[in-house]
């Protein structure tokens, strides 16, 4: 554009459209340009008729679109045809149907030739004055719950219209008295209009009354218009004049003052109260705080008597403390479930307890225990099982509460719900089918609702077997037909969402992302039917606010996880180690002396490095240093006899 080439800027911008051409900004910057440089009509508005196509939820290319038929002389049925098309368009905002509007009531103004008393266009242009006030009213607020035009500058632009070009001070007074029943009449600038409007066409007369009722109505700034109330009375007024106006302003002044002081008091009120309640939140956390700690010291010494309790009963094992310091509501990963079934069988224990502890935790995990022998966890099964997790541990009974749910995939053959050692329900569970298609089925259940908490079900996999085999059944790749939103509010819903989102395209699937506890996070993933509905809905829902929160949209792009790498030896400031398992259980020890003669070491392949540098390169190969010649103990006596 420096250059000045026409054709080739032109050019440029149909190939930046054709990768762009769903963003307003391009066309209004390629649109300005052919208005203010080519001027060629033709080329004009077709560009302009592909930008309206193309973004037709965009107000200014729809102004300008008008404008440039109106510059073209394109006829006048045309332009009316065209302000109808914007109509229908679905703006996202209703302040853009007021734009529209006065855009068209501008061109249509401007058709109106004044000098005549009455014309047919003058009357055109009071049709849609009215027609544009009815629809703002009926169409816009109902759709938007606001009109977008709080300031009435449409009736303002047709009262100055009927005053200063058509003489008509009656019809702008009428406009004006509409505009002020609006909620505008506590607004100083408003009467400040209506006043300088009546100081140039009307009379002196009603430029008084209109100040009068300013000074009664006005809350904003009361001292401005008793300023240019006594200003016009000191300029033009009587004595009787005069002195009404410094009552009425003096009273108005001594009430609005009197109103800020109250203000003033009940705001130092409220900042005091919200000063107390404060406080009062902070003693009652303090509080808390401390019967916490009490509470925890409590159940210390609880457990420990417990502990003395179950050494003196010789009810518990040498290990049975440590698996009781496990948390018992963490949910186990299925490997680790599985491991833990086949060590201590479906409810934790192998054998019922036949003593009465003396706690009444221990009475009531004998209630609990029941004489089931030990489950081991057969791997055949794992192609008709399946692992039930994240379920709520207050659950009673849960493979009563859980087998409707599963029949409905096939034949049930059993449920196991794992136990904790004090017979506590551990919130997973095994779901073994007769037939594999049951079981592929019953994956479909994952992140249903049982209980107010999402149920996780994955297959049943040995994680000991395959460690790196993880589950995840939504895609983490690049979608263009999906979107991803956040910052909503937590208290929207599936139906909510999916009633705005369903605006701007055909919406097959919406899902509001949750935490384990079930609680909205925020987020959600929405998917349409194809692209381009997904791309008009990233540019109208952007930025949207729902319930007072902003959102932001965009096309579902998760970003890649970065998986840790597994390291073979474990590393030191100084470089990689040798791994701990070479020197045994305990590590190597300072004292530990090498009972191998010297003539026989050979420097480990498995060290990648020496202690205190790098490891010498063995002279002989790779098999030779590995393996050293097994010996007798005769040729150990004859190296240390030899000289």
């Amino acid at each position: 554009m420096k250059i000045g080439d026409p054709a080739r800027i032109q050019l440029i911008f149909e190939r930046a459209l054709v990768e762009n051409c769903l963003v307003p900004d391009l066309w209004i910057r390629y649109s300005q340009y052919l208005d203010r440089q080519l001027k060629v009509k033709d080329l004009v508005l077709s560009v302009h008729n592909r930008a309206v196509r193309n973004c037709p939820w965009t107000v200014a290319l729809w102004s300008r679109y008008l404008l440039a038929m109106e510059r073209h002389g394109v006829d006048h049925q045309t332009i009316s045809v065209t302000f109808e098309k914007a109509l229908s368009a679905g703006f996202i905002q209703a302040t853009d149907y007021v734009e529209i509007w006065q855009a068209y009531l501008d061109y249509l103004r401007r058709r109106v030739d004044f000098r005549q008393d009455s014309s047919k266009e003058l009357e055109e242009l009071r049709s849609a004055f009215t027609r544009a006030l009815e629809y703002l009213k009926q169409e816009v607020e109902e759709r938007f719950n606001e009109s977008g035009d709080p300031s009435c500058m449409i009736m303002q632009n047709w009262a100055r219209i009927e005053a200063r070009l058509c003489n008509n001070m009656q019809k702008a007074r009428e406009l004006w008295d509409s505009i002020m029943t609006r909620g505008n009449a506590k607004y100083a600038n408003m009467w400040l209009e209506y006043y300088n409007l009546e100081r140039a066409h009307g009379d002196t007369q009603h430029c008084r009354k209109a100040l009068h009722r300013a000074v009664q109505c006005t809350s904003d700034y009361p001292e401005h218009v008793c300023e240019v109330l006594l200003t016009m009375e000191r300029t033009e007024g009587t004595l009787e004049d005069w002195d009404i106006a410094v009552q009425k302003t003096e009273t108005r002044l001594a009430r609005v003052n009197e109103q800020r002081i109250k203000a003033v008091e009940k705001e130092a009120a409220l900042a005091q109260q919200e000063e107390e309640k404060a406080e009062h939140r902070k003693r009652a956390r303090a509080e808390k705080k401390a019967l916490k700690k009490k509470k925890k010291t409590r159940g210390a010494d609880k457990r420990k008597a417990d502990e003395d309790d179950e050494k003196e009963w010789g009810d518990d094992e040498e290990e049975q403390p440590s698996k009781r310091r496990r948390v018992e509501n963490s949910i186990p990963s299925a490997g680790e479930a599985q491991d833990l079934e086949v060590e201590t069988g479906l409810f934790g224990k192998s054998a019922p307890i036949d003593v009465d502890p003396p706690s009444k935790q221990k009475e009531r995990a004998a209630v609990l225990k029941r004489d089931v022998p030990k489950v081991p966890h057969d791997s055949s099964k794992d192609s008709i099982t399946v692992f039930v997790s994240n379920l709520p541990y207050s659950m009673e009974e849960p493979d009563v509460k859980l087998r409707p749910l599963f029949e409905a995939c096939g034949e049930v053959v059993e449920i196991r719900p794992i136990f904790s050692n004090r017979g506590d329900f551990r919130g997973y569970c095994y779901v073994e089918f007769k037939e594999e298609k049951s079981a592929l089925q019953a994956l479909e259940l994952d992140r249903k609702n049982v209980e107010g908490r999402p149920m996780f079900v994955s297959p049943c996999v040995d994680k000991s077997k395959n460690p790196d085999f993880k589950v995840f059944r939504y895609s983490t790749a690049l979608e263009k037909h999906k979107l991803f939103i956040s910052g909503l509010p937590f208290s929207c819903t599936k139906e909510e969402l999916e009633e705005i989102c369903k605006a701007h395209g055909t919406v097959r699937d919406i899902r509001l992302v949750t935490n384990r506890a079930g609680k909205p996070k925020g987020l959600a993933y929405v998917e349409y039917e194809n692209e381009s509905q997904a791309s008009q809905a990233v540019m109208k829902m952007d930025g949207m606010t729902i319930k007072e929160n902003v959102i932001k949209v965009a096309i579902s792009n998760p970003p890649q996880r970065k998986v840790p790498e597994k390291p073979e030896a474990k590393k030191g400031p100084g470089g990689p180690m040798v791994p701990r398992q070479i020197y045994g259980a305990r590590g190597k020890g300072r004292t530990q002396l090498s009972l191998l003669p010297r003539a026989l070491q050979r420097p480990s392949t498995t060290a990648a490095q020496a202690e205190n540098g790098p490891a010498p390169k063995p002279a002989v190969s790779t098999a030779a240093t590995t393996e050293a010649p097994k010996m007798s103990n005769a040729d150990f006596a004859k190296l240390l006899l030899r000289k």
